[in-house]
């Protein structure tokens, strides 16, 4: 029996993040959590005319303690941002050789309200594998557990900082000339710039 993965729910998570979903069709997500600060569950980096740019999903916090089980950390819509961020992603890859074809998809998430953090990026993620054409059976934990005996744990990917480096295949980058090949960024730039052979990058990952 092959070891389940145990995942991170993210927002458009990280290249890596998607060649464990692809190669690994036993995985369960992490949903019993509290919620960590400056991780990949609200932020995403793409690839920008200036290098790498951060954007960030702002939540609202709660709790004397300040913990808070993910499934309840709401987006704080006062703030624009879904409109910064979509018109960050149009500028940064508009000139992709795919980004007109996932655009009008994409679009709503970008133009309908979320509140809850957790709802937005899994619904995020299982437009992204329809996109790259891989089944996601949406299989939750039950409980939170620090650590699981035979299964490959990588809960801590979520943090930039703890994530591990791998040296992936470069590919054509919209603004490669000026800033040189970024590695690992949001699924969004692999996909705007490989479209339909996305998931044959991500097959050929050794991790």
């Amino acid at each position: 029996m092959p070891l389940k993965c145990i995942l991170p729910v993210c927002y458009a998570a990280p290249i890596t993040h998607w060649a464990v979903m692809v190669q690994h069709h036993s995985l369960m997500w992490e949903v019993h959590e509290n919620y960590p600060k400056q991780t990949f569950r609200n932020r995403i980096y793409i690839h920008g005319a200036n290098g790498a740019m951060m954007l960030s999903i702002p939540i609202k916090h709660s709790g004397s303690n300040g913990h808070q089980s993910y499934k309840k950390v709401q987006i704080d819509n006062r703030f624009d941002w879904q409109r910064n961020h979509w018109k960050s992603i149009q500028t940064a890859y508009r000139s992709s050789p795919f980004f007109e074809f996932y655009e009008d998809e994409i679009r709503p998430f970008f133009t309908t309200s979320y509140v809850s953090l957790f709802d937005f990026n899994v619904h995020f993620m299982m437009l992204i594998a329809q996109f790259i054409g891989v089944h996601l059976e949406f299989n939750r934990t039950f409980e939170y557990l620090k650590n699981y005996d035979n299964h490959l744990d990588y809960r801590s990917w979520a943090n930039p900082k703890k994530q591990k480096k791998y040296d992936l295949p470069s590919y054509i980058q919209t603004f490669g000339d000026k800033n040189g090949f970024l590695p690992n960024l949001s699924i969004l730039d692999l996909i705007f710039h490989e479209g339909p052979q996305t998931k044959n990058y991500l097959t050929k990952i050794i991790l």
